[in-house]
């Protein structure tokens, strides 16, 4: 298998030279003069790329950065190829090699310029800035004895400065409220883990929930570790949460879906263009196989979630909440290239155990279209209404249990449930644009310093009262007045995101999550369905 793909990986490196030299082999175009460049003939067709870059950089009118000329000449081929070909440069690799990975070497802060001061929102667990005894709302005055406050630096300009190498050490002069006090902190840069399952809590006493943001290298670990924390809270029915879910590693999804089926029920399969099929099938040794199972998706679920959604849905393990998935269902393969960048190259389809291709359709060379399906989806009202989700009758499949399923775009879920629309109020807008959210959360924190430092995690979490405290805040702090016909429900939601924010910064993703639960409006549609709604669990 491996020799087979080093040989299509060599034939297609080959072949894509050779389509950029026919593109842009150009040697009749000087001046009129075909013998000012004649490549020569018994030169192998890949080299054509080659030997004209170099002409380039050495006879070129103007002086030209080649390595970006070929980047953009890769780019437009792959743009001509499906919307999920794409090429990588280094500059952008790095970035994405970690967010799979599922770490980065740093320090382990969030931050942003406030006022003229950089000052850190988030402080993650487990980072050497943690270690080291930084927290949120302090502010940074000098980066290895470099002022950095009361001056206007580009963002990327300090986060090169506490970016480097593992191991390196880097010196901070951080000032401290309430005290004000102003003190140095050496802090060693260290791999810092990426979390990709955020979020772990019971919403009751049996009923818990999990979020998975993306699917790394980490993912499984993440979450059965999640998973068998909250089975010791008393777990007897489980909500996973893929919203915003925009895929990652097959592998690692197949772990998931899992832990959920019964050995035997097939996951997946996969199909190239030879019509060569592969089947991924369950193993029967899941942590979660039987239970009331619930899956959030919405627009923004995509690829490797929607293999996870899928396959809970056709084969009635799980009750599918939300609005109809992205519809990704186009398989890449990652080609690393010498220079650091990738290509990523789709090179199969992938279908539900029901036979169904979720991919939905698109024209090739319309990328821009196809990227723009989000907004199609909130004007033509499909986000609001199941009735205007546009159905290929012709594309109908049977779950293992009999019900009926369709293809051709995304998972349509079970139970929808309509965007919400609260915080798309006007009002709402203009207070989220005008009050600078993390500088008046800031102030809010400082004012109410002793308050929260009083309140455990826990606390802070179930106080039904802080955020309609916080609103109040905002609006005297920034002199806003809001319409007083906003319906209420519209204003408790608002005060819940204020809410969920602050304890994001002060205690992470998870305090967020927890908080958002309780005013999130697919899962309020969850609990109230019927009893008789909840007999799809495939037993």
């Amino acid at each position: 298998m491996s020799n087979n793909r080093s040989y299509i990986r060599v034939t297609l490196l080959a072949g894509l030279m050779l389509i950029i030299g026919i593109l842009i082999g150009y040697y009749w175009s000087f001046n009129g003069k075909p013998d000012v460049f004649m490549p020569d003939n018994s030169v192998g067709k890949s080299r054509k790329v080659d030997e004209l870059l170099q002409f380039i950089s050495e006879h070129y009118v103007d002086k030209i950065n080649t390595d970006s000329l070929m980047d953009d000449v890769i780019r437009d081929i792959m743009s001509k190829l499906d919307p999920h070909s794409v090429y990588i440069p280094k500059k952008e690799s790095e970035s994405v090699r970690e967010t799979m990975q599922g770490n980065f070497v740093g320090l382990g802060v969030e931050f942003q310029m406030n006022k003229d001061t950089f000052t850190i929102f988030r402080v993650l667990d487990n980072s050497p800035a943690k270690k080291a005894g930084l927290r949120v709302f302090d502010r940074i005055i000098a980066v290895d004895g470099q002022s950095v406050a009361g001056k206007h630096i580009p963002l990327d300009t300090i986060v090169s400065k506490l970016k480097g190498k593992a191991d390196t050490y880097v010196n901070l002069t951080v000032k401290r409220f309430p005290e004000d006090t102003v003190f140095q902190v050496k802090i060693k840069r260290e791999k810092v883990p990426i979390v990709s399952v955020p979020a772990a809590f019971m919403l009751n006493d049996t009923l818990g929930y999990i979020r998975i943001e993306v699917f790394s290298d980490n993912t499984y670990d993440e979450f059965h570790k999640a998973l068998s924390r909250l089975k010791q809270q008393g777990l007897k029915a489980l909500i996973l949460d893929l919203r915003g879910n925009s895929g990652g590693y097959l592998k690692q999804a197949n772990l998931i879906a899992d832990e959920f089926l019964p050995s035997g029920r097939l996951i997946f399969y996969t199909k190239n263009h030879e019509g060569n099929i592969e089947k991924v099938y369950a193993t029967g040794r899941g942590a979660f196989e039987k239970g009331p199972l619930f899956v959030l998706i919405d627009q923004n679920t995509a690829s490797a979630s929607e293999i996870v959604a899928g396959a809970l849905q056709d084969n009635d393990r799980a009750l599918i909440v939300g609005r109809r998935s992205y519809g990704k269902g186009l398989v890449q393969e990652e080609i690393p290239l010498n220079d650091g960048s990738i290509m990523r190259i789709t090179t199969a389809r992938y279908y539900t155990p029901s036979g169904r291709s979720i991919q939905r359709p698109y024209k090739k060379g319309h990328k821009e279209e196809y990227d723009n399906d989000f907004y199609l989806r909130y004007y033509n009202g499909e986000l609001f209404s199941k009735d205007s989700i546009k159905i290929n009758k012709k594309l109908k499949f049977k779950t293992r249990g009999g019900r009926t399923v369709y293809g051709g775009g995304g998972i349509i879920p079970d139970i929808f449930v309509p965007l919400d629309k609260s915080l798309y109020h006007d009002s709402y807008q203009i207070i989220m644009l005008r009050s600078r959210l993390n500088d008046i959360l800031e102030d809010y924190y400082r004012h109410y310093f002793r308050e929260l430092q009083s309140m455990s995690e826990e606390d802070f979490v179930h106080n039904d009262t802080l955020g309609q405290s916080i609103y109040r805040f905002l609006l005297n702090h920034e002199h806003l007045s809001v319409d007083d016909s906003i319906p209420q429900d519209k204003v408790k939601r608002f005060e819940n995101t204020l809410h969920a924010f602050l304890g994001r910064n002060i205690y992470g993703l998870n305090a967020y999550f927890a908080i958002h639960a309780k005013a999130d409006k697919d899962i309020e549609r969850l609990l109230t369905l019927p009893a008789d709604s909840l007999r799809i669990y495939g037993h």
